[in-house]
């Protein structure tokens, strides 16, 4: 009896360390995205404010995620010196910083205030990942990928929704600096959830080698390279939605900002719901490829019904947006539980950064290409039509790694 005890009682310990290092990472991502997408909620306000057009948040987009490519691209090396978890510290240090920026509603504090969101966006995913490969079973990586990842669109309900309600009552430079209490009291739980974590340091390597080192990793490899096209291809689409909702609601379907914003919000909740439908998916159709397939043909048709819009009644409008937020915000678990499953032994982190470098690349390229083509066609249906192609192009690489997967 003592014999079975003994042996049963280190997997009772490591479903509790999974469950707290899920619920951490979770939140952490929740937190993370608020802060990316908080000025994209209240856009058309604070354009009027800083007599700005409300198309340029594509930019401020852009930027954020140009500077989290380079931290990203680095994180891999950081969280194998340093630990994920003061990693993580160091990213929600950066989300406070961001908001206070913002709110100062100085267009060059406004810049900084972005690339410090970007570094800490950069920095989060890897961190987590690590820490969740090392508590995560094989069997239950996509459903727990995907389930961290609810994060994203959960953070974009909140920005969605938090905003422009807090905006109604007090001054958007006030509501974002409630805003910034979210990642302070986040950055204090994980110091008491997570602070008995070992720190031990893996890797002397310089930031230069260790890039190099990942990005030749991934490109040996034929499924890590499909993977680094998918995360072009659907973050470009993430992002242009998350971003341009609200506003392609207000002005191109004459809605309130926030009745806007509550279509946003129910768009982000469908993209979380998506996410753990769609881990659920992969783990019983046992294809995780196989089903990046079909959300980017799912994708690309949602993003060329837009284009239709203004032709819709109400309930169509908010239908297409929530169905194509299911669809275009679901997809970012699986393709991460494909990355860990790919990976190295022990570098799971690591390889998480360097194929998340191309995720941001995407991201730079989709919500500023996006405003470009509506400062070029003064519609936004005309974006939603082009990018539906990003869809189209994924659905075909992801089929191809699935036919020749070895």
């Amino acid at each position: 009896m003592s014999d079975l005890i003994a042996g049963e009682a280190p997997p009772a310990r490591r479903v509790s360390s999974l469950l707290q290092t899920l619920a951490a990472a979770t939140l952490i991502q929740i937190v993370a995205t608020a802060s990316v997408l908080a000025l994209t909620a209240i856009a058309p306000t604070v354009a009027a404010d800083l007599d700005i057009g409300a198309y340029w948040i594509g930019y401020q987009i852009s930027l954020i995620y140009a500077s989290g490519m380079f931290s990203s691209a680095v994180a891999g090396t950081l969280v194998q010196r340093f630990g994920p978890v003061r990693i993580e510290q160091v990213a929600l240090i950066c989300f406070v910083l961001g908001f206070a920026g913002i709110a100062s509603a100085s267009i060059p504090l406004i810049v900084v205030a972005s690339l410090f969101i970007g570094i800490g966006y950069g920095l989060n995913n890897p961190a987590s990942s690590e820490m969740l490969s090392r508590v995560t079973p094989q069997s239950k990586r996509n459903i727990v990928f995907s389930l961290k990842q609810s994060g994203v669109p959960l953070g974009g309900i909140l920005a969605s929704f938090a905003f422009p309600f807090l905006s109604r009552y007090v001054d958007w430079h006030v509501a974002l600096l409630i805003g910034a209490l979210a990642p302070l009291s986040t950055m204090g739980l994980l110091a008491i959830t997570h602070a008995a974590d070992p720190i031990v340091p893996a890797s002397s390597r310089s930031l230069l080698k260790g890039l190099i080192e990942e990005q030749s990793t991934i490109w040996r490899h034929p499924r890590l390279r499909a993977l680094c096209g998918l995360g072009f291809a659907y973050s470009a689409m993430q992002l242009s939605i998350s971003a341009f909702a609200v506003v392609t609601l207000v002005h191109d379907a004459g809605w309130s900002l926030l009745s806007a914003g509550s279509v946003a919000a129910a768009m982000q909740l469908a993209g979380a719901l998506g996410r753990v439908f769609w881990g659920v998916v992969a783990d019983r159709i046992g294809g995780g490829f196989l089903t990046l397939a079909l959300l980017g043909l799912l994708g690309g048709t949602g993003y060329a019904l837009l284009f239709f819009l203004q032709d819709l009644p109400v309930v169509l409008q908010v239908t297409l947006f929530v169905l194509t937020g299911g669809v275009t915000i679901g997809w970012n678990g699986v393709l991460l539980a494909e990355v860990a499953h790919n990976a190295p032994h022990g570098r799971v982190g690591a390889i998480t950064g360097g194929v998340l470098v191309y995720t941001f690349i995407g991201v730079i390229v989709g919500p500023s290409s996006f405003a470009a083509v509506y400062a070029l066609t003064g519609h936004y249906g005309a974006s939603f039509m082009i990018f539906s192609l990003f869809g189209l192009a994924g659905m075909i690489v992801a089929w191809r790694a699935h036919r020749n997967r070895t």
